[in-house]
């Protein structure tokens, strides 16, 4: 049997997490990462919104996905990984309507080398968050390889 030391990141330079929980964490040669939404880090506030009173009038989901995936980077650098090391990432929607525009940007941030994934439809997010995504990466080693 082989022990795994777990060691977990909490990213200054993303959004807070909502709850008790950490950023990431690295096990077995893998980055978890937790779900990340649109939130900028330095202002508070979700992507792409527009609002009227108040109240959140319409959306740009091409701003928030863009939004989840700088925080997603923030994460996996925080960790020693990069997107480009990303083999899996879960997306979770609360209008499956919006999954065109979605993956008009996934394409956009992983070009040809695209992990696997699953699109969730969801009832509702957290904050004002149309889109959140949880991704699983590579680690890298003390030598920048992957660990095994």
């Amino acid at each position: 049997m082989i022990m795994s030391k777990i060691v977990r990141f909490e990213v200054p330079g993303a959004p807070s997490p909502s709850g008790p929980y950490v950023h990431a964490l690295q096990a077995a040669g893998f980055i978890f990462c937790a779900g990340q939404g649109s939130k900028d880090p330095d202002t508070g506030v979700e992507a792409g919104l527009e609002r009227s009173g108040g109240e959140v009038v319409s959306y740009d989901i091409h701003a928030q996905a863009r939004g989840c995936f700088r925080n997603l980077a923030a994460v996996l650098a925080a960790a020693g990984s990069d997107l480009s090391r990303v083999v899996e990432v879960n997306v979770f929607l609360k209008d499956m309507g919006d999954f065109t525009a979605m993956n008009e940007v996934f394409g956009e941030v992983f070009g040809a080398a695209q992990p696997v994934r699953t699109t969730i439809g969801v009832a509702d997010l957290p904050g004002n968050n149309f889109i959140e995504l949880r991704a699983l990466a590579l680690a890298k080693d003390a030598n920048g390889g992957t660990e095994s």
